[in-house]
């Protein structure tokens, strides 16, 4: 017995059942192709020059992922601490349990990391996710809901290349995992399994453990729609039927499955509910982060129907437009319903009203605390999720996100809705076709742009810097790096991935952290880097803005104290900084260090600034008009 109710097959003897499933490879094998080259041709920008390349709707985050990647080959080398690192925010650290830190990428894929780079890395992650969302929900429909390969495979595809995933695909390797959650969801329906309920709670425990190092606000999505799945299915007229029979190994393997999972999760747990330079909440506005009510009937702009001019940019910012399904698939799924509703039997019923009950929960949570309505939020209209802004789980988790789940709800339904129809006559059969491409054709993806970033400095490479920087001593390129400017990141990273016993640290980065480190930050909502300091701001001004004023002594005081707090020993500046546009101001960044430091030191393609912390800035004597 299972929770989904599969279509019926009628024709399966299971004296043939190994023949049916052998003509299976077929098709699986041509679906895993066509799902891997259509995640080769939205990266394809990437691919033409991954060491060079990067997404241009989202500079900052690959650079943030492609540190996490090669963290884990430092992490395997020096056995250091997975969830918690002194190489960055100098000489604080970071919460990396609080972070994406994508534990299980950055070990499965450390050999890669280490041979090819980084860069290398992540083109592959994300395109090994695209195609494998796309292909693990075609296989969930083939095994639990529908008999048609076709059906499966518009299904998966649906979800696989959705303007969601692809949205995140600028940059985000943890919201591109829709195949953690297939898996997830695939043994969730094993649970009411009275023979392997020990098997079942075991495989899901780990699963959850590996889901929850992938992205774990993304486990916690899929825990709370396969719980609504769930109880809408013993609530109903079929389950209380079967609840003596199915409740028993449902909760045995649910009980193994908090156990195993718990206990391999109880470190990073503890890390990030009470480890150090923890915070509450997260970084980010959720009520920024929601979807506008508008947003679900609108084209995405990276689309077919965008490139026709028919997009909206309705969305967060470009890697956060995780809805846009446009009006005619989302009336498409409407009548679906209504017509599968018409025709299915009590228990295919159970299935879709699940489907559609989690589509409407999560569509309201979607929408976040108020409603937003044609880039406009209505601060009078609360909203559901305004009951949650402060529930545990909820706190941390944006609005916006809630959205891949209505997403996976919309595609099972279409797949239900073609696999009903491709048994009928040939008319019906190509209706049915014909109608759903038209629903889907205008939201099909286009490659993700993509520009050209700073190059890696040669003195980083050749490992000249060993010579500036004592083991584990404190260094950074101008300027530190922040949410907009990642490059120093970039070289510390480059640097983990060659392995090698030396490697420097650096002050700042972009990471989530708390307010401020004391008390008080463990309980305030996060923040997106350190806490500002008078002199950083100084470089970030000038590099983001042009912005070099006449510097003081006072100024280069302050410069000491902050230069003594990060125990910095060298700066340097290559001769291109990568913005989140394009490159930063680097003649700015030049005029006002040489203010502050005197004339640099030009050490193969980079200007260096040696400094005695505590000492430098030395003070200028100004020359007063008598």
């Amino acid at each position: 017995m299972t929770i989904a109710a599969p279509a019926p097959i009628t024709s399966d003897p299971s004296s043939k059942k190994a023949d049916i499933s052998g003509r299976k490879w077929p098709a699986h094998l041509a679906m895993a192709a066509f799902s891997l080259a259509a995640a080769v041709y939205v990266c394809q920008g990437l691919w033409r020059a991954p060491q060079q390349n990067v997404v241009a709707d989202n500079v900052s985050d690959q650079g943030q992922f492609e540190w996490m990647l090669s963290y884990g080959v430092y992490v395997l080398q020096h056995l250091g601490n997975p969830f918690f690192t002194e190489l960055l925010n100098a000489p604080r650290g970071v919460n990396l349990a609080m972070n994406t830190s994508s534990t299980f990428y950055a070990v499965l894929f450390s050999p890669l990391t280490h041979f090819a780079g980084p860069q290398v890395t992540f083109v592959t992650i994300l395109t090994l996710n695209l195609s494998g969302s796309a292909f693990v929900w075609y296989l969930f429909l083939r095994r639990w809901l529908v008999r048609s390969g076709l059906a499966a495979a518009v299904g998966g595809l649906i979800f696989g290349f959705s303007p969601g995933l692809v949205s995140h695909a600028n940059g985000h390797l943890n919201w591109t995992s829709g195949w953690m959650v297939g898996i997830v969801a695939w043994w969730v329906l094993k649970l009411t399994d009275r023979d392997h309920w020990l098997r079942n709670g075991i495989v899901l425990g780990l699963l959850c453990t590996m889901g929850f190092s992938v992205a774990a606000e993304a486990l916690f999505f899929a825990a709370l729609a396969s719980g609504i799945f769930l109880f809408v299915w013993l609530l109903s007229r079929p389950g209380l039927k079967r609840a003596r029979t199915a409740l028993p190994p449902l909760l045995k393997s649910l009980g193994v499955t908090a156990l195993v999972a718990g206990t391999l999760l109880a470190w990073p747990l503890y890390m990030h509910f009470h480890g150090p330079l923890k915070f509450s909440g997260t970084g980010f506005r959720m009520r920024f982060y929601s979807e506008d009510l508008v947003s679900y009937v609108a084209f995405p702009l990276p689309s077919v129907a965008g490139a026709f001019g028919w997009g909206a940019d309705l969305a967060p910012n470009a890697t956060e437009a995780t809805s846009f399904l446009g009006a005619p698939l989302i009336l498409l799924f409407i009548a679906a319903v209504a017509l599968l509703w018409r025709r299915s039997s009590p228990e295919r019923r159970v299935t879709l009203r699940a489907l559609t009950v989690i589509a409407i929960l999560f569509f309201l949570l979607s929408l976040g605390p108020r409603l937003r309505f044609l880039g406009e939020e209505q601060s009078h209209i609360p909203l559901l999720y305004a009951l949650l802004v402060e529930a545990p789980l909820f706190d941390s988790a944006l609005p916006v996100r809630y959205t891949l789940v209505v997403v996976v709800a919309i595609a099972l339904v279409i797949a239900l809705f073609l696999d009903e129809f491709l048994t009928k006559r040939i008319a019906v059969r190509l209706a049915a076709v014909g109608v759903v491409f038209l629903a889907v054709a205008p939201i099909a993806p286009l490659p993700l742009r993509t520009l050209e970033r700073a190059p890696e400095p040669l003195f980083i490479s050749s490992g000249k810097w060993k010579d500036y920087v004592t083991d584990d001593g404190v260094m950074t390129s101008l300027p530190l790096s922040i949410d907009v400017a990642v490059d120093s990141m970039r070289w510390q990273a480059y640097t983990m991935a060659r392995g090698g016993d030396s490697q420097f640290r650096i002050p700042a980065g972009y990471f989530l952290g708390p307010q401020d480190y004391e008390e008080t930050g463990r309980h305030l909502v996060g923040r997106v880097g350190a806490p500002d300091r008078p002199t950083d701001q100084l470089l970030y001004k000038a590099a983001r803005w042009g912005q070099v004023p006449r510097i003081t002594n006072e100024q280069r005081l302050q410069a000491r104290v902050d230069f003594a707090y990060w125990e910095l020993q060298a700066v340097f500046l290559p001769e291109t900084v990568t913005g989140p546009n394009g490159p930063l101001n680097r003649d700015a960044l030049l005029r006002l260090a040489t203010q502050l430091l005197g004339e640099p030191e030009q050490v193969q393609d980079v200007l260096v600034w040696r400094i005695r912390p505590g000492v430098d800035p030395v003070d200028v004597i100004e020359e007063t008009q008598g």
